[in-house]
Order: C-alpha cells, then sequence, then structure tokens
C-alpha cells in the first residue's frame, strides 16, 4: 500500500500525525496520554509551537523529516477524537494513507514501540471515534505499550493515572523513540518502520 515519501507526490495532502490524550492540565502527566507527549517532541523538533484551529483542536504546520505534515492534537475528550480529526483531515485533505495516529496501547508491555496499518480498535475509545469519523480502520497507528495495570486494578483508571516513578526514569527517551517512528513511517514507509523498531525490546 502506498504511505512512503516516495509513493505520493505533495499535492496528494500533508501527513495528518494525531496524537491522543485528554486535554487540560489534570490528565498532562496520564498514561492515556502518551500521544499527546510525542506530539509535543515533534513539535518541539521543528520549533513549532500548536496553534488553535477551528477551535476543535491544535495543530502545527511543518515539516517533518523533510515532508509535509500537520501535528494535531484534539481539543475533545478522548472518547471524541474522531470529530476533530475528521475536520482537520478533510480541511488539508490529507489521505487516508497519510493519517497517523499515536496512542497508548495497553497490551502491549511499558515502552514497547508498535506499527501497524488497520485492524480493530481493542478496547481503545479514542481509536473507535476515529475510525468512526474516518469511515475507515486503515490509517496507521503508533502504538506506545503502557502494559496491564497491576491486580484487579480498573483499565480505564489504570490509564488515567501518571507514569510510575520507575516508568518515568525511562518515559523521555521512550517517548523520543516513539517520535523517531513517526518520522521514520514518514519517510520510509510502514515496513521498514516496523523492521526496525519491532526489533527493539
Amino acid at each position: 500500500m502506498p504511505g512512503t515519501a516516495g509513493e505520493m507526490t505533495e499535492s496528494a495532502g500533508p501527513w495528518l500525525v494525531v496524537g491522543l490524550g485528554n486535554p487540560g492540565p489534570a490528565y498532562a502527566g496520564n498514561r492515556h496520554n502518551v500521544g499527546f507527549m510525542v506530539l509535543d517532541l515533534l513539535a518541539g523538533r521543528v520549533g513549532a509551537r500548536f496553534k488553535a484551529f477551528r477551535s476543535v483542536a491544535d495543530t502545527v504546520e511543518c515539516r517533518l523529516a523533510g515532508e509535509r505534515a500537520v501535528l494535531v492534537r484534539p481539543r475533545s475528550y478522548m472518547n471524541t477524537s474522531g470529530g476533530p480529526t475528521s475536520t482537520v483531515r478533510a480541511y488539508f485533505a490529507s489521505p487516508l494513507e497519510r493519517v497517523i495516529v499515536v496512542h497508548d496501547e495497553l497490551d502491549l508491555p511499558y515502552g514497547t514501540i508498535r506499527l501497524k496499518r488497520g485492524g480493530g480498535d481493542n478496547g481503545h475509545n479514542g481509536l473507535r471515534s476515529i475510525t468512526s469519523a474516518l469511515g475507515s480502520r486503515d490509517y496507521s497507528r503508533v502504538r506506545f505499550g503502557i502494559g496491564r495495570p497491576p491486580g484487579r486494578q480498573d483499565p480505564a483508571a489504570f490509564v488515567l493515572k501518571d507514569f510510575s516513578s520507575v516508568e518515568k526514569r525511562e518515559l523521555e527517551l521512550l517517548v523520543d523513540r516513539a517520535a523517531d517512528a513517526v518520522e521514520s513511517l514518514v519517510t520510509v514507509g510502514l515496513e521498514a518502520t516496523q523492521n526496525q523498531f519491532h526489533a527493539l525490546v
């Protein structure tokens, strides 16, 4: 499937990189907000600040690894991320093959980075909302493992807690790695990026 820099012209529309999270300082350090963390780092790499887009999202228009891209942080809560994503995508006319969603993943060990295109939402309400709004599952995902909650803790409560002190020791490095994966996906495509990042433990 198309998706690498050489396979589509710039006229096809920019890459759309959507980070999932909940807005506001109360949620900023939550596990569920790691998508926002990755987007913040990417914005920092290009020396840009997010700006309001039609009150539905905060965006950065930039060159990401040399490619036209729009970084998107929906202003809605996680469960309704699809509406803002669809609105921004329609405005910039980004093809589905150039949509990347960065999100937390309960079913991956902490810090594991995995990429895929398409598939189910695996109980992730943000992905479910985006799939519904876009009318397709065939967008790319950069999945950041947060692991399962200990004991009988409710997963819904677990994702809304901050990373533990132990996890925070590596968090900056792991967020950096996830941002690298996004840039790799934009420049060399899915398969080559999977081969590189899936080999990392």
